[in-house]
């Protein structure tokens, strides 16, 4: 049976935060944002194992490694979120069996759910090639050149906006990046790694709670995010600890309708927005 692993991809240095704190540290609800993306994989009862890439000079990790036994080691990162990731899968290349999955997520994603992560694997796995989460694009593309000028616009038909976890054979995405490496070209994702390759990825829709950090105003926003996810959460453990104590069928929760749920929740505007 294939197994299952990730790469916790912490490379970034969220210049546009403006904090002296890399984004990846600041803290949300008593956690650093790493942390609820490191724990949302640890605690999934199907991933086997995570690596975790970090920059060469991250002297901030010590403070958040995890004991889980899940977690095998932090690496330091590259030059390229790329060849972070390629970094990661090396590692990974000595624990992990030919038909072996990997996801790998932005370290900057906190808001990554169980039932998202439930989701791609069971919507990818099946497929020849792996996928992606993703969201479709409501409005019309701009390009623009010099001066912020627009000089094209984009039909949103058939656009998304990719996410993470994007999830692919270990082998075969490990032998994506590489080719590219040879080539000196950089992939701005682990989709795209596979598209140079010939290959086509499949998009599974996700959720605007996925959100990556990479503005002072998305702190706000993954705060009510997760304060959210912990309350729907706490009402399902509660339905299931009353049903065992009447000692009727325990009916275990729909995880994906559950986060469909969630979703629209989550899209009502929050308080301090609406202030």
């Amino acid at each position: 049976m294939s197994k299952y692993w990730v790469v916790i991809a912490g490379g970034g240095s969220g210049k546009r935060m403006n904090r002296r704190v890399p984004k990846q540290y600041l803290e949300i609800l008593g956690k650093t944002v790493i942390e609820h993306s490191m724990n949302a994989f640890l605690n999934h009862e199907m991933v086997a194992g995570v690596v975790v890439v970090t920059p060469p000079d991250d002297a901030r990790w010590k403070a958040v490694e995890p004991t889980h036994p899940k977690f095998l080691c932090r690496i330091e990162g590259g030059k390229e979120r790329c060849d972070s990731v390629l970094s990661g899968l090396n590692v990974l290349q000595a624990h992990v069996g030919i038909d072996d999955w990997v996801l790998v997520h932005d370290a900057a994603r906190p808001c990554i759910s169980k039932a998202l992560i439930d989701k791609l694997i069971k919507k990818v796995v099946r497929h020849p090639v792996g996928g992606i989460l993703g969201l479709p694009v409501t409005e019309t593309m701009k390009k623009t050149g010099p001066k912020d000028a627009i000089i094209q616009s984009v039909a949103k038909e058939n656009m998304w906006r990719a996410q993470t976890p994007q999830m692919f054979r270990l082998s075969a995405l490990r032998g994506a990046l590489t080719a590219l490496q040879q080539r000196k070209v950089i992939a701005t994702d682990e989709a795209s790694a596979m598209e140079f390759v010939g290959m086509r990825p499949l998009i599974v829709k996700g959720l605007e709670a996925n959100l990556k950090i990479t503005t002072p105003s998305d702190l706000p926003l993954a705060e009510y995010f997760l304060e959210t996810e912990a309350k729907i959460a706490s009402r399902v453990e509660k339905r299931k600890r009353f049903s065992v104590k009447k000692k009727k069928k325990v009916v275990e929760p729909n995880l994906e309708n559950n986060s469909l749920k969630a979703g629209r929740v989550l899209m009502k505007m929050p308080k301090f927005l609406s202030s």
